[in-house]
């Protein structure tokens, strides 16, 4: 098989676009992250996020946030389609602001939880969870 100058610059321009495209879906979860804050800056706090290290199944990934003094905290899955998962709004009547739910992983990637205190501010955590099998038609 002879390579020409065409066939290399095809394939070296499809290792480029196969290379971005994780890229993208980091920059869907940040673009879903800066919606929830509206743009604020995010910081580092009194938030713990607890999921597997492994999931043998995306289908169902088994997830428990815990935000002492949150008014919301949104869930996104960085490499998901979709990545806003899900959001918990939590009252002044409420006992704590604990949530735990299941929720579906396209692949290996990282889990997003970001809360909003009671001040108005944000703060954020992730953990990064091995998916052996594919959730989101993996």
């Amino acid at each position: 098989m002879k390579l020409t100058r065409r066939d290399a610059l095809a394939l070296g321009l499809g290792a480029t676009a196969v290379a971005m495209l994780p890229m993208r879906a980091v920059a869907a979860a940040d673009e879903a992250i800066a919606a929830f804050t509206g743009g604020a800056a995010v910081g580092e706090g009194d938030l713990s996020l607890d999921a597997p290290e492994i999931a043998e199944n995306g289908n169902t990934v088994p997830i428990t946030i815990d935000a002492p003094g949150a008014t919301a905290v949104a869930i996104f899955a960085a490499g998901n389609p979709t990545p806003a998962v899900a959001t918990f709004n939590f009252g002044p009547a409420a006992g704590s602001q604990t949530a735990s739910t299941r929720i579906r992983l396209a692949g290996t990637q990282d889990v997003i939880a970001v809360a909003q205190l009671a001040d108005g501010s944000f703060v954020q955590t992730a953990k990064t969870v091995k998916v052996t099998i594919g959730g989101c038609g993996g």
